[in-house]
């Protein structure tokens, strides 16, 4: 039951870790999934160790969520035999490399700020995470869905270019600028570029 709350896939959810109101709640999981055998000697691949990774996952109940995911790391399993000496990892992942976010979530937080018009600071209040985590999310996956959107333009005829004071920064007020590309046949904002 736990597994099908969870919901997903090949995973064993091994615990569940709530220190109580106010904290997220730890969902303990590891992949459920057959030992590799070697492509080179066809032994098993025994584990050296398992490494922890904790996720921001989506809110559940309310509350703010984290996976704590169990994987063997690259380089943490080996075979039998000494020629063989590869490294293998388990090969299920739940977000990008480096990601602090799982990829449903990543994809939940893009659609509630690129859709809905929900800012960032909401949706990493609601997840009980930073600014910066969420934002860097909607960046990586929106600007996927904008490069697979090649009919997000259309036909351009004429193209128009207009530099913009942005905004001053810092303790000289240093300039900031940006130049805007625009279809003017259609009067549609095509994209800003910074400089």
């Amino acid at each position: 039951m736990c597994e099908k709350l969870v919901g997903l896939g090949d995973v064993d959810v091994e615990g569940v870790d709530e220190r109580g109101e106010g904290t997220p709640l730890v969902v303990v999981i590891s992949s459920r999934k057959a030992r590799p055998t070697c492509d080179t000697c066809s032994g098993r691949v025994w584990s050296e160790g398992y490494r922890s990774v904790v996720l921001v996952d989506l809110p559940a109940f309310g509350r703010p969520v984290r996976l704590r995911w169990r994987k063997t790391p690259p380089g943490r399993a080996r075979t039998a035999t000494v020629l063989a000496g590869r490294s293998w990892s388990k090969t299920r992942q739940f977000g990008p490399p480096r990601a602090l976010l799982t990829s449903r979530a990543a994809r939940w937080v893009t659609a509630g700020v690129g859709k809905s018009g929900r800012s960032v600071g909401e949706v990493a209040e609601e997840l009980g995470c930073g600014w910066h985590t969420v934002y860097d999310e909607v960046r990586r996956w929106g600007d996927a869905l904008l490069e697979a959107d090649t009919d997000r333009v259309g036909k351009v005829e004429v193209v128009g270019v207009d530099e913009t004071l942005f905004w001053r920064r810092g303790k000289y007020r240093t300039k900031q600028w940006c130049t805007s590309v625009v279809d003017v046949g259609n009067h549609q904002l095509i994209d800003i570029v910074p400089g």
